[in-house]
C-alpha cells in the first residue's frame, strides 16, 4: 500500500488528439509502441496513397502515448525527442501530462510495471483476454496512480535510474564472466586433445564399430509413443529427450531397423544450424533417429564413448574440422563420407580413462559456475520490477 494519495490519471492528464488528412504524395513516419513499456518505434515510413486511413494523429515530445490494443502487454510509451512529429492511428492515444503535477517519467516508470498491465487487462474491453481487447480513455483514465509532490516524483525517477545503471553493470559483469568461463571450456578442450608422445593420429572411423546416417524421410509423428530425436533434440553433450517428438512402435521399428541406439552411442547432428552438436546416449534412453542426425558406435576395444565425445566438442574437431567445413555454406552438412575422414588424437586406454575423469570434475565445476551465473541472471531480472513496486510504495 503506498503512502501516497492515490489520483485517477484525469487529474494529470489531458486527451489531445491532432489529426491530419492524409494526402497522396506525403510521405508519413508511423509509429508503433513496444511491448513491456520499451517505447515507441517507427514501424513504417510510407506514402499517403499506401495508407488505407483518411487521417493519421500527430505525435509531439513529452507526449503520453499507449495503443489501445495491446495495454495490457504494456504497450505504454513516452514520446521522445525522435518521435516528436511522428504520426500514429487512431488505435494510440495521445494526452498532455500536466507538469506541475505529474512528471512524465515518473508515469512511464508506473507503466513498467506487470501491475499496472494486469490492471490494463482487467479494465479492457471487447475481445478475449489475449486477443483484441480495448483499453478504452475513459477506463485509462479512471486508473489511479500513487503521486507524492513533484519534486519526490523526481527523486524516485532519478534513484531507479541509479540502481537500473547498478543492474546493467551487474549484467555486464555476468556476462563477461559467462564469456570467460566458455572461453575457458574451450581453451581446455583444445589444451587436452593436443597430440602427445604415444599417441596415434587416426581417422574416425578407425574408432567407430558403426556409423549410421538417419532415414531421409519424415518421421511419421504420434501423440505419444517412442522420442524420436531431431538436430533441436541434441544438445552439448546430452539429448533432450523431454522435448522429443514422438512416434509410434511400427514407425520406431522402421527407424530404427539399421541398428537401435545403445548406452554410449554418440549422436551428432549432421545438418543445419546446429551441424557438428553431440551427446552421449544414456543408460535407459530409447528412441529413434529423425531426421539431419545420424549416430556413431564407438569401437570400445580401442576408444572411451565419452572421450570420443569429449574430443568430438573440442576445437580439435568442432572448430578445426567442423567449423571450418562450414565456412560460407548456405545449406550446413556433414555427409558420412567426409566425416569418416575426420582425423582424431587415440592415447592409450588408460590414459582415455585418466583424461575422461579430470574433464568429468572440470566440466562439473564449470557446469556448477554456469548455474550460479544462470540463477544470478534471473535474480537480476527480478530486481528492477521489485524494485519499481517498492518505489511507488514510497519505499525508495
Amino acid at each position: 500500500m503506498s503512502k501516497w494519495p492515490i489520483v485517477e490519471l484525469r487529474e494529470v492528464l489531458r486527451p489531445v488528439s491532432r489529426p491530419e488528412p492524409v494526402r497522396a504524395d506525403a510521405t508519413y513516419r508511423l509509429l508503433g509502441a513496444r511491448w513491456y513499456a520499451l517505447g515507441l518505434y517507427v514501424k513504417d515510413v510510407a506514402l499517403g496513397s499506401s495508407i488505407q486511413a483518411a487521417k493519421v494523429y500527430r505525435v509531439c515530445e513529452g507526449d503520453f502515448v499507449y495503443n489501445r490494443l495491446f495495454a495490457w502487454k504494456g504497450s505504454f510509451a513516452l514520446a521522445s525527442q525522435e518521435d516528436d512529429g511522428c504520426f500514429v492511428s487512431n488505435e494510440f492515444p495521445c494526452f498532455r501530462i500536466v507538469p506541475d503535477k505529474l512528471d512524465g517519467h515518473y508515469l512511464w516508470r508506473y507503466f513498467s510495471r506487470l501491475s499496472a498491465w494486469n490492471e490494463a487487462l482487467a479494465l479492457s474491453t471487447g475481445g478475449t483476454p489475449t486477443s483484441r481487447n480495448r483499453l478504452k480513455e475513459e477506463k485509462l483514465l479512471a486508473m489511479g496512480i500513487p503521486l507524492p509532490p513533484i519534486d519526490e516524483q523526481r527523486r524516485v525517477v532519478a534513484r531507479v535510474k541509479e540502481i537500473e545503471a547498478r543492474i546493467r553493470e551487474a549484467r555486464r559483469l555476468r556476462d563477461a564472466s559467462s564469456q570467460e568461463v566458455e572461453i575457458l571450456r574451450a581453451n581446455s578442450g583444445r589444451e587436452f586433445f593436443q597430440a602427445r608422445h604415444g599417441w596415434r593420429t587416426v581417422e574416425l572411423h578407425e574408432v567407430c564399430s558403426t556409423i549410421i546416417d538417419c532415414l531421409h524421410s519424415n518421421p511419421v509423428y504420434a501423440d505419444d509413443g517412442i522420442p524420436t530425436v531431431r538436430s533441436p533434440d541434441v544438445g552439448w553433450g546430452r539429448l533432450l529427450l523431454e522435448t522429443a517428438k514422438r512416434t509410434g512402435q511400427t514407425e520406431y521399428e522402421r527407424r530404427t531397423s539399421r541398428g537401435e541406439p545403445a548406452q554410449d552411442d554418440i549422436i551428432l547432428v549432421r545438418e543445419g544450424g546446429g551441424t557438428g552438436k553431440a551427446a552421449i546416449v544414456r543408460a535407459g534412453e530409447r528412441f529413434s533417429l529423425g531426421q539431419r542426425v545420424m549416430m556413431l558406435r564407438p569401437d570400445t576395444r580401442r576408444v572411451v564413448a565419452k572421450f570420443l565425445l569429449y574430443q568430438w566438442l573440442s576445437p580439435l574437431i568442432y572448430v578445426e574440422q567442423i567449423a571450418e567445413r562450414m565456412k560460407g555454406s548456405a545449406s550446413p552438412h556433414l555427409n558420412i563420407g567426409a566425416l569418416r575422414q575426420f582425423t582424431f588424437q587415440l592415447p592409450p586406454l588408460s590414459e582415455q580413462v585418466r583424461l575422461v575423469e579430470h574433464l568429468d570434475r572440470f566440466h562439473s565445476t564449470v557446469d556448477s559456475v554456469s548455474t550460479i551465473q544462470a540463477k544470478t541472471a534471473v535474480e537480476l531480472d527480478a530486481m528492477l520490477p521489485a524494485i519499481l513496486d517498492r518505489a511507488f510504495r514510497g519505499e525508495l
